[in-house]
């Protein structure tokens, strides 16, 4: 991995601190079928060999993790309990395993593994692979709503869709954490740019990038009379259902609605994916952060004390992503 030029941050105390004591974090707890948080404290993990331990300073929330797979079951397929959620990150490299050749101090951001605890916790342990230096232009806060967002547009719209340069792209839930940055990829790519939000979010998404933003609350976007390349699909349900008759032949569509996970309808299965870590694509993203054509839009900076209500809740207030924060102090 090449972090020439990445931030060390001077002085920075390693683990060797901290050891001996607990750590701050959030589990899930035994509720079914709609599990919330406990906060605990546990031993920091260790890194094994090819991993590093991250002193964490905000995570990106995600409230559909909890019911998420990996949150309730091993990856051999039994019941998993007290999971720690929060698989994308910004913080710090606080120790390193064996053969991991990256500075301690190093300012990072990435994401970990789904069947891992994750980074609702003051430290977490990922792989050198699923990191990148982070942005500089941005906060730890900023940085956290980035990794599982961003590449999850990108590999929907480039990996999946194919998407080229001056076709029409459908965005369902263009407000929402992971359409604020398909709306913003598919102007790069130099694409005609339609979304589905609410009306309230409509100027803001038109100052993102989008063209045109259908408000779905009061407006059907099959009556645009329009056909589209490609459908990128956050939403599920009826609106993925509808979307078919909206696709051009030879169209492409994606869906990361969860409810793809379980659909008898093999195109919505078929089009239905799960991000993955890629370095090289952060490193992309991270390049087109700093140079200011990407922007990660926070909905909210939540405090940690506050993890379990801000998972829990249903409310929309804004667009893009809600991030905890939770920096160790000093």
């Amino acid at each position: 991995m090449n972090f020439a030029g990445a931030r060390i941050l001077a002085g920075y105390r390693s683990r060797v601190i901290f050891q001996g004591t607990k750590m701050k974090v959030w589990q899930c707890d035994a509720v079914r079928p709609r599990p919330g948080l406990v906060q605990s404290n546990l031993k920091p993990p260790t890194p094994g060999p090819g991993e590093l331990l991250i002193q964490i300073h905000a995570a990106g929330i995600t409230p559909t993790e909890l019911l998420w797979y990996p949150t309730t079951h091993t990856a051999s397929g039994e019941p998993r309990q007290n999971a720690v959620p929060g698989h994308e990150f910004s913080g710090v490299v606080a120790e390193v395993g064996k053969d991991v050749d990256i500075a301690v101090g190093l300012e990072v951001y990435g994401v970990n593994d789904w069947f891992a605890d994750g980074a609702f916790a003051e430290f977490c342990c990922t792989l050198p692979t699923s990191i990148a230096a982070k942005p500089e232009t941005l906060t730890h806060e900023q940085a956290a709503a980035v990794p599982i967002s961003a590449l999850t547009a990108w590999q929907g719209l480039f990996d999946r869709c194919k998407l080229l340069a001056g076709e029409r792209v459908l965005i369902h839930g263009g407000s929402g954490a992971v359409g604020v940055f398909a709306i913003q990829l598919a102007k790069w790519r130099n694409a005609h740019v339609t979304t589905t939000a609410a009306s309230r979010n409509r100027e803001f998404l038109l100052n993102l990038g989008a063209q045109t933003v259908v408000d779905y609350q009061n407006e059907r976007f099959q009556d645009l009379g329009q056909e589209f390349d490609v459908i990128f699909d956050a939403v599920g349900g009826e609106t993925l259902t509808a979307s078919w008759e909206v696709l051009r032949p030879n169209g492409r569509l994606v869906t990361i609605a969860a409810s793809g996970e379980v659909e008898t309808d093999e195109r919505n299965k078929r089009a239905f994916f799960i991000v993955e870590p890629n370095q090289s694509q952060l490193l992309r993203i991270t390049s087109l952060i700093d140079s200011g054509t990407l922007k990660p839009v926070v909905q909210a900076e939540i405090p940690f004390e506050q993890a379990a209500a801000a998972i829990s809740s249903n409310a929309k207030q804004g667009c893009g992503k809600s991030v905890l924060c939770v920096a160790r102090d000093a």
